[in-house]
Formats: C-alpha cells, structure tokens, sequence
C-alpha cells in the first residue's frame, strides 16, 4: 500500500465530529419525519409547493435561526430578536406608506419612487438591527452584563418602540407588495391541478435572501478566523485567551451579527406579509432557539452547524404541518409536539455526545 492509500484509510477512520454528528442526525430525522408524513397524510406532502410554502413562511425564521446559531456557539444567548423582527417590519411598512414621521417628510421632499422607497426600507432595516446588536453586544462583551437579562431588554424595548411607531395595524400599498412578492417559478417541479394542468411550484425572494445568508453564514464559520473563533470562545474562553483570541471582540462581533441579520429578517418578514402589527413574529425568538437546538447546536456553546439550524426550522415546520393535517388545529397543539420534540432532540444529543466522551475516555 503507498503513501495515498494509507493516507486516504486513515481519513476514511477519521470519527465525525460532534457538530457533523449532530447535523447528520437532523438531517435524518427531518428526511425521516417528512416521508413518513407523505406515506400517511399523503395530500400536500406529496406535492413540491409543500416543501416551497414551508419555506416561504418560514424565510425570516431560516435567518433569525442563523443570528441565533452564532451566538450560542459563543456560548451566548439573543431573545431580543423577534422584537427586533417586529419592530423593522412595522417601520418598513410605514416607509413604504410615506407616513413614517420625520421619514415621511424626508421621503416627500425627495419625491423618491416606488423602487427607492423599498430600498430606503431596507437600509433602515439594516440600520435598526445593526443599532441594537451594537449596542447589546458592547453591554454584554465589554460591560460583561448577563446576556439574557440585556437582550430581555432589548425584547420589551423593541415591542414598545411598535406602538410607538404606531399604535393601529398598518398595511404596505399593493402597488408595492406586487414587487416585494413577486414568486421565482420552478416548473420541473410542479404537479398538475385537479383538471390535469401543471402547476409550477413558487418560491418567494425572501427564500433566496435566506438560503444566500446560510450558505453565507456556513461560509463564515466554517473558513473565516472568526467563525473559528466562535466556535474557540463558546468551547473554552480561557483557552481561546490563551491561543490568541479577542473573546471581547468576538463575543461583540458575534451579536453585532445577530442584530445584523435580525434587521434582514425584519425585511423579509415584510415581504412576506406586507403588515406592521405589534403582534407580528410573537414568539420567534423561542422558535429560533429551538429551531438551533435541533440542528445540533448546544447552549453550553462550542459546537453547531448552520446547515443543521436550516434543517431544524424545516423539521419544526414540518411537525407543525403534520399537526394540522392531523386535524389538531388549536394552537397548543403545536406548542406541545414542540416542546416535546425539543426535549426529545435535547435528551438525543446528550446521550450522544456522553457514549462518545466515554468512548474517547476509554481509549
């Protein structure tokens, strides 16, 4: 045997790591959970839209799960992100209105058209979520403040600043929304009507805006220093001192980027709905860490895979649909198969990840 064979067995021998063994097992279950549903309930499991609306409601969550996933792999937490969600998007819709105070004024004087109101939406997205990771991640990563207690703060901060953008339900101008959901046709992966027709399956922006930010995102922690210096800080802080790390820096970073893409998601949540309510994305956040937690990130911090949130919040829409083909249209429902779902993935990755430690021990 040469050199090139030993070398490729030895790779071959090469144990995964806990975060692909975690993503391999999401990954499992969803294939696993979806055909099982398109065996039983048949119906619209078997068509492609299902797996595109699934998608389509669920963009925004696809990139608040992103932000999550970063900072729990530092071994930190964000619950001020569905806030943060609801407050972009309400603020959009008054944008896109022309009726958003100070803004509103500003847009009249400019004459801005349909196309330049979207953008200035979306730049004051970007800007309101890129304002509250600032300024939580410098409390938490320089003041060394409790994340939870801060980003609870941020939460309630972000649900009042609503009512006071606005304290009546608000809804874009059609004229607009027939731009911001204009739907990406797939037609080799349609399925006919009742009359035989072929019906091509759908696909909003705001899917490809999500998509684009996970393999972003994966990019990032995957080749980029700093995402190895996420998984460094979230593993050990006093070993990634000592290898070099800026745990401040990164840490910031780390919910700078959260806010970031919060402030997208608020964007694409717009989209999507086209309405400002001080109810939207309610619970959101609790979704976005469950959504994490499934695809095998753990709180402790260290270790998680981006791909593995993606699938988590394709496995937790899928639960959801299943409870509502079933006939279970309450929504505590819902609250319960998913709460015991997250248990259930939770108890999973702990006894996973104690027989390899023994493994490892024993060896």
């Amino acid at each position: 045997m040469n050199n090139a064979d030993k070398t490729l067995s030895v790779r071959r021998r090469e144990p995964l790591t806990d975060t692909q063994l975690l993503l391999t097992i999401t990954i499992c279950i969803f294939v696993g959970m979806y055909v099982l549903a398109m065996m039983i309930w048949g119906g619209g499991f078997k068509k492609p839209q299902m797996l595109f609306d699934m998608l389509n409601d669920n963009a925004y969550l696809i990139i608040i799960s992103c932000g999550l996933t970063i900072v729990m792999i530092t071994g930190s937490i964000d619950i001020s992100v569905g806030g943060v969600t609801a407050l972009v998007a309400m603020v959009g819709v008054m944008i896109l209105n022309g009726n958003l105070g100070l803004f509103g004024g500003l847009q009249a004087a400019l004459g801005l058209s349909d196309q330049w109101r979207i953008v200035f939406a979306f730049v004051m997205s970007l800007l309101i979520g890129l304002a509250f990771g600032l300024v939580q991640g410098y409390l938490i990563a320089h003041l060394e403040i409790q994340p939870f207690i801060i980003t609870l703060a941020g939460m309630f901060f972000a649900r009042g600043m609503i009512t006071i953008v606005s304290v009546d339900p608000q809804k874009a101008p059609q004229s607009l929304m027939d731009i911001l959901q204009t739907r990406i046709e797939i037609p080799w992966l349609g399925s006919p009507n009742k009359k035989g027709v072929m019906i091509p399956a759908r696909m909003e922006i705001g899917v490809v805006i999500a998509l684009v930010i996970v393999v972003l995102v994966f990019l990032l922690l995957r080749k980029h220093r700093l995402g190895r210096s996420f998984y460094a800080v979230g593993g050990n802080r006093q070993s990634a001192l000592m290898l070099g790390v800026n745990v401040r820096k990164t840490r910031f970073m780390a919910h700078l980027l959260c806010g970031f893409l919060s402030g997208i998601a608020g964007f694409v949540f717009m989209m999507h709905t086209g309405a400002g309510n001080a109810t939207n994305a309610t619970a959101a956040e609790m979704n976005a860490i469950a959504s994490s937690i499934i695809g095998g990130t753990l709180l402790t911090g260290g270790v998680g895979n981006v791909i593995g949130t993606f699938f988590g919040v394709l496995t937790l829409s899928t639960i959801k649909s299943i409870v509502t083909t079933s006939g279970l249209r309450d929504p505590w429902w819902q609250s319960i198969t998913t709460g015991a779902m997250l248990c259930f993935f939770i108890l999973l990755q702990s006894l996973v990840l104690m027989r390899r430690g023994k493994k490892k021990s024993s060896k």
